[in-house]
């Protein structure tokens, strides 16, 4: 009984691992046992007003358990808040993963 509980769970793992269902390695690049990448945000939904200088940065994120748990707030509004800024310059996105475990997508913004 107890070789086969382990073998589910290793079944469990390798299948999540693999496919990148607790990893979200479709959010940049993606470690099969760590990952803590940042990038820019490539597609991104902001239409207002630009800044010249990057004199405030404000921070959003989500945290994922398995894939299974998500919670969190990782728009642009939302780290816009926390910096205090009204013009964005650019945004970034950094991703950090522990064996498809736990995960966290954040969302940087830089503006005044």
């Amino acid at each position: 009984m107890k070789r086969l509980l382990l073998i589910t769970a290793l079944a469990v793992f390798s299948f999540a691992s693999l496919t990148g269902c607790g990893a979200m390695i479709a959010m940049g690049g993606g470690g099969l046992f760590y990952q803590d990448t940042k990038a820019p945000a490539m597609a991104v939904a902001y239409h207002g007003a630009t800044a010249n200088t990057t004199s405030k940065v404000g921070e959003a994120s989500f945290q994922s358990i398995l894939g299974i748990i998500v919670t969190g707030d990782a728009s642009i509004q939302k780290a816009m808040q926390a910096g205090g800024i009204t013009k964005v310059h650019h945004i970034d996105t950094q991703v950090t993963n522990i064996l498809g475990i736990i995960a966290t997508y954040k969302t940087i913004v830089y503006g005044e």
